[in-house]
């Protein structure tokens, strides 16, 4: 065992010392640049609709009269209903209007009769695409 012991005492002698190399860097300066994009875009679709639940009617003229017992400032009203992918629009318009008839056969006349009804009267679409580009550049500098 002595032996031994002696043996391992020897071989360590025998082992070269390590030695450390020093790092010295090679350059005495230097930059580094980073360029980074990113690019975003947004489809909006704006879909605007104008109804009329109601009805404008209005006549007028020289030389002409309302024939028949209907009324000329109020004519009579109907109610209509309409169904349209589950969903129900109600809205009111003239039934009948009054008839006119010149005061004297073959004399100057002027007549204007007008009739809006309910129901779209505007249908706005507006489709628009928005493309935003960032775009980020970076620079680092560094010397020894």
């Amino acid at each position: 065992m002595k032996i031994r012991l002696l043996l391992c005492t020897l071989c360590a002698g025998w082992v070269a010392p390590v030695l450390a190399v020093p790092v010295v860097p090679n350059f005495q300066q230097g930059s580094m640049t980073s360029h980074t994009e990113t690019t975003s875009k947004v489809t909006e679709t704006i879909n605007s609709m104008d109804y009329s639940t109601g009805y404008q009617y209005s006549a007028t003229g020289t030389g002409v009269t309302a024939s028949g017992e209907l009324n000329v400032v109020s004519p009579e009203t109907s109610t209509s209903t309409v169904t349209i992918d589950g969903v129900t629009s109600t809205w009111t318009g003239v039934g009948s209007k009054p008839t006119f008839v010149q005061t004297q056969p073959g004399a100057a006349f002027q007549f204007t009769e007008t009739y809006k009804g309910p129901g779209l009267q505007n249908h706005t679409i507006i489709q628009r695409v928005t493309e935003v580009t960032s775009v980020t550049d970076t620079t680092s500098v560094f010397s020894q």
